[in-house]
């Protein structure tokens, strides 16, 4: 059982937007003891957590777990049969997510989702992991993301091109996710065109042989249509003939509709005349027309070319803050996650690294008119001395996201119209909990970002 958060919050106001306003949050501190702080007041409050955690990978930055270690150390003590070290390091990477999960999921509301970016590496342990934490029937998707079309050209064998992202649900059985997008929609898809606009034909057949006349008797019926002007109805009408479903091989199949909706909505139907085995004969199709509230389900590959790729990611921190951060995100890929959720969302990202979701939520609301709220939690850690980074000020990673969020905040606001107020940002940093009185005074500031819409 994880010991309660032995820390407080310290509000930092000269470091945020219009503090007392903001909508958005940005905490320094270790993420554990953040989540741990949430828990007892923020439990149900969130719709989507997004992560990027470290991959595990040698070089990643250290979380002051007991349990952690680098891979250095690591190698030391198996050398030496120390028996610190007695786990394997994917177990001692697990231990640093698995209690983070664990809060994850007592934050997330019922109809909220949890979608993690991650590699080869730990990819198979992750989702094992997640779907011990957050039931295996909860499991939604297992995305590619290629984020890197050229290939990584230094990596052996392959030249590795993508990653991947893990998305579970809280509940299944209600979550809001709609994994659709109007962007996913393709005109060319719908080839035909009339005074009405685009439109496309799809056969009212169900094309799916395990759906026949033994599996679905009810939806095996005759329909009429008129052979001349195409007109569908249920019931027989003046010149219709009798058309009954079969595959083009001439078997008998069954309809996707049942009869009450063909005779409501027989004007969205129509008859063509078609070529079979047995020779020519009457047809049925449903006239699925392009409209401006179409979407299209989001596929499980999503390319640099739909969410945007490494370069454009470090292009896009670049033009806000400068190059003072290796590895980013690209706003895109956090976009599309954004669109899959509610407008008013509450986001939470507890490995913040940049900020990039920050500046996604922030960007998204300015652009669609939402009111979603975002938290990002970013560890202590200080950026390279004499860096990029430093040299322009930024001291650590989070103060990288604090100006990377106060950039974006102020693009916005130049783009709004004259009077119309713009986001804003509380900025909190974890201290060790002290005696004095107050110091959950600054707790409830960033509590008050969580609550739920009435």
């Amino acid at each position: 059982m994880l010991l309660p958060c032995a820390s407080n919050l310290r509000a930092q106001r000269d470091l945020g937007v219009d503090f007392e306003s903001g909508e958005h949050a940005l905490v320094e501190g270790d993420n554990l003891e953040v989540l741990k702080l949430l828990a007892s007041s923020c439990a149900g409050t969130v719709d989507l957590v997004y992560i990027d955690p470290p991959y595990n990978r040698g070089h990643d930055r250290l979380y002051p777990d007991d349990y952690s270690v680098t891979r250095k150390d690591y190698a030391a003590r198996s050398t030496t049969g120390d028996d610190g070290a007695s786990g394997h390091l994917h177990a001692q990477w697990l231990s640093l997510m698995a209690p983070r999960l664990a809060l994850a999921r007592e934050l997330l509301h019922e109809t909220g989702i949890i979608a993690v970016s991650i590699d080869q590496l730990e990819v198979s342990r992750l989702r094992l992991l997640m779907e011990e934490l957050f039931g295996e029937e909860n499991f939604v998707a297992e995305i590619v993301v290629s984020l890197n079309p050229k290939g990584r050209q230094l990596a052996p064998f392959f030249a590795t091109s993508h990653e991947y992202l893990l998305v579970f649900a809280r509940d299944f059985r209600k979550t809001a996710l709609v994994a659709a997008s109007k962007e996913s929609v393709d005109p060319s898809d719908f080839p035909r065109a009339d005074e009405r606009g685009r439109y496309r034909l799809l056969p009212l057949r169900n094309t799916n042989k395990k759906f026949n006349p033994t599996s679905s008797r009810s939806m095996h019926f005759a329909v009429w249509a008129h052979p001349r002007d195409g007109r569908v109805r249920a019931e027989p009408f003046e010149d219709a003939v009798e058309v009954w479903p079969v595959f083009g091989d001439g078997s008998s199949a069954v309809w996707r509709w049942s009869a009450r909706r063909i005779e409501s909505d027989c004007d969205q139907l129509v008859a063509r005349q078609v070529k079979g085995r047995g020779g020519a004969r009457l047809d049925v199709y449903q006239i699925d027309r392009l409209t401006p509230e179409r979407t299209k389900k989001l596929r499980t590959i999503w390319t640099s070319a739909e969410v945007g790729s490494t370069d454009d990611a470090v292009s896009q921190l670049k033009a806000l803050v400068g190059p003072v951060f290796p590895t980013p995100k690209p706003v895109g890929l956090l976009r599309r996650l954004l669109a899959t959720m509610p407008k008013d969302s509450v986001v939470l990202d507890f490995f913040a690294g940049s900020g990039t979701t920050g500046q996604a939520v922030i960007e998204a609301n300015a652009d669609d008119g939402g009111t979603r709220r975002c938290v990002l939690v970013q560890a202590v850690e200080p950026t390279e001395p004499g860096g990029e980074a430093a040299q322009r000020g930024l001291a650590s990673i989070a103060a990288i996201a604090a100006a990377r969020m106060r950039a974006t905040i102020e693009r916005c606001r130049a783009a709004r119209a004259s009077g119309v107020p713009g986001p804003g940002l509380r900025v909190f940093e974890l201290s060790p909990a002290a005696p004095e009185a107050g110091l959950d005074d600054d707790r409830e500031l960033l509590v008050q970002v969580f609550r739920r819409r009435s």
